[in-house]
């Protein structure tokens, strides 16, 4: 079940349809999340037709027909329009994805697009990412060095840096984090998948001097262990990731380096 974060005292109320095209003969209906903080109404569902014969195959091909023919009103992130900034990602038929690179065939009947889950919404389908990415700050996402820098750059291996394979493709979409109910439930305190799997891509980072204060940091009941490999970021993340491997590969770095 999708779960949204509301504003306090309201509810889902239906929102407005709007016409569909004249003459077109190859129409998809859209079922899209709306609320403005502005105009002091309960979120509502609107109801939008678009003539697939005019428009592009992806779901934010939709979106950006929409907002340019239909309601200018609609609001959401978007940037790269191929997979790589994850500034759309949002909830489409249930599924926690990137707009631009999930494609409307993919879906059977009506289009229904909401907000990341478990998230304050600014507006219509923005979530507000700030303390997600003040969690993913907080892993320290650079190299932490105490030996002089060389005068032209660390070196790595090829083998090195074959272990970041898997890691460092994360583009901080927050799809994973979103459909983590672990997250959703402690997400104060608890890191979330997307954070961790970037703990993890600098702990095994052969040119990194601070894993064991990374280490040490991320030793906490919260921060790492509410993770109960449910999976959800796996299935979710639309770059093929895997961040529960990543949290279990840092439980066993904790392990180790008691023995």
């Amino acid at each position: 079940m999708v779960q949204l974060t509301l504003p306090k005292n309201s509810r889902m109320t239906t929102g407005k349809t709007w016409p569909k095209p004249a003459g077109a003969t190859n129409v998809r209906e859209f079922h899209i999340y709306r609320w403005n903080p502005d105009d002091g109404k309960n979120p509502a569902v609107d109801t939008y037709f678009v003539d697939l014969d005019t428009c592009g195959p992806m779901i934010l091909d939709a979106l950006i027909k929409i907002k340019n023919e239909i309601d200018p009103t609609l609001t959401f992130r978007r940037s790269c329009r191929e997979g790589i900034c994850g500034s759309c990602a949002m909830n489409i038929d249930g599924i926690n994805t990137l707009a631009c690179t999930y494609g409307m065939a993919e879906i059977n009947g009506v289009v229904k697009i909401y907000p990341l889950p478990h998230m304050p919404v600014v507006k219509d389908l923005i979530p507000d990412l700030t303390h997600f990415y003040a969690q993913h700050a907080s892993v320290k996402p650079w190299l932490e060095t105490d030996t002089p820098a060389p005068a032209k750059e660390w070196k790595q291996s090829v083998e090195d840096r074959s272990k970041l394979d898997g890691l460092y493709e994360c583009i901080m979409c927050a799809c994973c984090s979103t459909s983590c109910p672990s997250y959703w439930w402690n997400g104060d305190r608890y890191l979330g998948p997307a954070a961790l799997l970037h703990a993890y891509r600098w702990i095994i980072d052969s040119r990194d001097e601070g894993t064991g204060e990374r280490l040490d940091d991320l030793e906490d009941p919260f921060k790492l262990y509410r993770c109960h490999t449910i999976m959800n970021c796996a299935k979710t993340c639309p770059k093929g990731l895997n961040p529960a491997l990543a949290i279990s590969q840092i439980k066993k770095l904790m392990v180790e380096r008691t023995l």
